[in-house]
C-alpha cells in the first residue's frame, strides 16, 4: 500500500511538472508572437467598447468610440475619439502625446491636462498594453502567466494574466488579463481589476494595423476660448 501511495505521488509530481513546462512553453510562444508584431508595428486603429464596473453600486458605465496608436521616434502616441456614453451620443477626445494626457470635452469648453512627467514610461506601458509593445517587455513590469485559450468574437485568443510588480501600481490594478490574437500579436480584449472589486473591461474590434493615419488625429482640435486646466498644477 505504501508503495502504491508513493507511486501515485510520483505520477502527480510528474504530471504537475509536465503541465508547468507546457504552460511556460505556451507563454513563451505568445510573448514571441507579440515581439514579432511589435517589430513591425507602426500604427493601429480599432473600434472600442469600454466598460467601467463599480462594485459598491453594481453599476456599469459604457463608452464607445475609435482608438488610434502611432509609433514615432519619441515614443507611442495614443488618441481616442469617444462618441457614445451609456447609449447616448457623446463627444470627448483623449490624447496621450509627449509627457501629458489631455482630455478635451467640447460641451464644457475645457481641456484637462495631466502631466505624467517621470511616470511617462509607466503610463505609456498601460496605454499601449497589447498594441505595439513587445511581449517580453511585459516581464519587466509584471509577473506573467499563461491562462489558457478562449474564443472571443470569433477569434481564438490566448489569455495572459498579469500581476504588477510595483506595489503602487497594484494599489490601482492588482490583476490584468489580456486576450491576445496570436495571428496578429495584439490584444482584442483587456480587463483590469482593482483591489476593491471594480474593473475596467475593454473590447476592441475592426482592428487595422500599419495603415496610414492622418497626423491630425493626434492633435487637439479645440474651439476658441477653450479653457485648459491641470489638476496637478
Amino acid at each position: 500500500m505504501k508503495r502504491a501511495f508513493l507511486l501515485i505521488g510520483f505520477v502527480i509530481v510528474v504530471l504537475c511538472c509536465t503541465f508547468a513546462v507546457a504552460q511556460n512553453g505556451n507563454l513563451e510562444k505568445v510573448l514571441t508572437q507579440m515581439d514579432a508584431a511589435a517589430a513591425n508595428f507602426k500604427s493601429a486603429q480599432a473600434d472600442f467598447v469600454w466598460d467601467q464596473y463599480t462594485k459598491v453600486v453594481e453599476e456599469h458605465d459604457y463608452q464607445k468610440g475609435t482608438i488610434y496608436f502611432r509609433r514615432e521616434s519619441k515614443g507611442v502616441q495614443m488618441a481616442a475619439d469617444i462618441n457614445q456614453h451609456n447609449g447616448q451620443p457623446d463627444n470627448k477626445y483623449v490624447l496621450f502625446s509627449g509627457s501629458s494626457v489631455q482630455v478635451y470635452q467640447p460641451t464644457m469648453g475645457q481641456v484637462t491636462k495631466y502631466n505624467v512627467g517621470k511616470n511617462k514610461s509607466e503610463v505609456e506601458s498601460f496605454l499601449v498594453l497589447g498594441f505595439g509593445g513587445r511581449g517580453h517587455d511585459l516581464l519587466k513590469s509584471f509577473d506573467v502567466k499563461y491562462a489558457g485559450s478562449e474564443r472571443v468574437d470569433g477569434i481564438d485568443t490566448q489569455k495572459l494574466e498579469l500581476t504588477p510588480k510595483s506595489a503602487s501600481v497594484r494599489n490601482n490594478f492588482n490583476r490584468i488579463v489580456l486576450w491576445i490574437d496570436p495571428a496578429r500579436g495584439v490584444s482584442v480584449q483587456q480587463q483590469l481589476f482593482s483591489p476593491s472589486g471594480d474593473y475596467r473591461l475593454a473590447k476592441y474590434s475592426n482592428i487595422k494595423l500599419n495603415q496610414n493615419i492622418s497626423a491630425d488625429v493626434f492633435k487637439l482640435k479645440t474651439a476658441p476660448n477653450t479653457k485648459v486646466i491641470s489638476p496637478q498644477g
